[in-house]
């Protein structure tokens, strides 16, 4: 009988992409300097330098400084960037409906991420998801990082829940569905072809609404 879903952050229910789109575009216009560059070359240029967010953004400003010449200081850019991610921060379609229904279902929910402790809590509250959640496990915090199953290990034992009865979904092949298995937990792939697929068994969704039709049918 499944107990507890735990989710990862970004790319899973926040949809990253769009978050940065919308970011990006609202920073290049209140930093006058960007507006050297035309809009669309900056933003396509900012996230291909992200690399879905597995390049810190110190690095990504440093090299659109000196590409595009521009008059600039990068821990500036940083430090807005901390602050000011959270407020554009977008959900996939379905995350409250999905977190209500699991709430109603009485399971205990569960966030293990990659990444720096105020960011990523800021991004949680953004989204204004935080009350769902029985425990936030983030990398920097925990001093483990996903792969490694003791993140998963240490979060299955704050929540009292075993792994056999336990669903992680993610969209990073090894991060996510590999680790979780490896950790004995259900691994469920949250598509995205950027990475590939994962190497073991697995199940996999499209949206994060399918998880309803999950949990009804491991259930019966």
């Amino acid at each position: 009988m499944i107990k507890g879903i735990l989710f990862d952050l970004d790319g899973t229910l926040l949809d990253r992409e769009q978050s940065l789109i919308a970011f990006v575009r609202n920073q290049y216009y209140r930093f006058q300097a960007f507006q050297n560059v035309e809009e669309q070359i900056f933003v396509q240029r900012f996230i291909e330098l992200d690399q879905k967010g597995y390049v810190w953004k110190d690095k990504v400003y440093q090299t659109l400084i000196n590409e595009f010449n521009l008059d600039l200081n990068w821990d500036e850019l940083l430090e807005d960037y901390i602050q000011s991610f959270q407020y554009h921060c977008i959900g996939f379609p379905g995350l409250i409906e999905v977190l209500d229904y699991l709430k109603g279902k009485q399971m205990k929910l569960g966030i293990i991420t990659n990444g720096f402790g105020r960011f990523q809590m800021n991004n949680i509250k953004g989204l204004d998801i935080d009350h769902y959640f029985d425990g936030i496990f983030i990398s920097e915090i925990e001093g483990l990082r996903k792969p490694d199953i003791k993140i998963f290990n240490r979060a299955l034992d704050r929540l009292g829940l075993e792994p056999q009865e336990s669903i992680f979904i993610g969209d990073h092949p090894v991060n996510d569905v590999d680790a979780s298995i490896h950790a004995g937990m259900r691994g469920i792939w949250k598509e995205d072809d950027y990475f590939g697929k994962p190497s073991t068994d697995y199940m996999s969704i499209k949206d994060l609404v399918e998880i309803k039709s999950i949990i009804e049918r491991i259930s019966k």
